[in-house]
């Protein structure tokens, strides 16, 4: 059956893969974006996706774009939270200000895109929110503990959603990524990619962003509704939770 998604973050890397994955399984699609308006401009004219420009970190601003959208759309059906923004650095310098614009958008922001679509969900009794976590969120990083506490948030927030949509037909479960080959990924220093990052992974190589898009497609089948809660780890074999 035909749903409406909003996939955040969905015009560049794993959104943008997410974004095309849903629209080739019939979906009408409707990608969000920050910041970034020629990369979404383009995004728009290859795929055919319908683009729009809020922050997640506002909730007036998700409110507003959940309630347009399934005017133009219809009522939104698929979530996928998958915006999020770094602002690395040592915890003894990292800033207030750094440590709040990650949880603003990584932690925040699910619940400023969540609660708009959930008494829509609930009155229909179907709907699928996925959530995109990260690797960091399970094991921690170094130089992370704003991205990490923000991602961890997301797996205890979906599991605690997942309780309260089991009865009335919505699932909520969490992805969590390891090193995928993204732009920002891949522009990593090459000696550094090679001989630091893809030695810890098992399977000897970068996740591909279609994969998590793959883990998505499962998520949100119609057939998918006694799978809620669960959190997938799409890492290689890097990180056992």
């Amino acid at each position: 059956m035909q749903r409406t998604a909003i996939v955040t973050g969905g015009t560049r890397g794993i959104g943008a893969a997410i974004s095309k994955a849903l629209k080739g399984a019939g979906h009408r699609v409707v990608a969000s974006y920050a910041g970034n308006d020629d990369a979404a401009k383009a995004f728009a004219d290859e795929t055919g996706i319908h683009v729009a420009k809020w922050d997640v970190a506002s909730y007036e601003a998700c409110a507003e774009n959940v309630a347009t959208i399934a005017a133009e759309h219809g009522p939104v059906g698929i979530l996928v939270n998958n915006a999020g923004i770094t602002r690395d650095a040592m915890f003894h310098k990292m800033t207030p200000d750094q440590w709040k614009a990650v949880i603003d958008t990584n932690l925040n922001g699910l619940f400023n895109m969540t609660h708009p679509c959930w008494t829509g969900m609930r009155d229909r009794k179907f709907g699928r929110v996925v959530n995109i976590s990260s690797i960091n969120g399970q094991k921690g990083q170094a130089g992370q503990a704003n991205y990490s506490a923000a991602k961890a948030g997301d797996i205890g927030f979906t599991k605690s959603l997942a309780q309260e949509g089991a009865r009335v037909g919505i699932t909520v479960n969490a992805i969590c990524p390891g090193y995928i080959g993204t732009e920002m990924v891949r522009a990593i220093d090459e000696k550094v990619l090679n001989e630091r990052i893809i030695p810890q992974i098992p399977v000897g190589r970068l996740g591909e962003p279609e994969e998590v898009a793959r883990c998505v497609l499962f998520l949100v089948a119609e057939d998918a509704g006694f799978i809620t809660g669960a959190t997938i780890s799409a890492n290689g074999g890097q990180y056992f939770a």
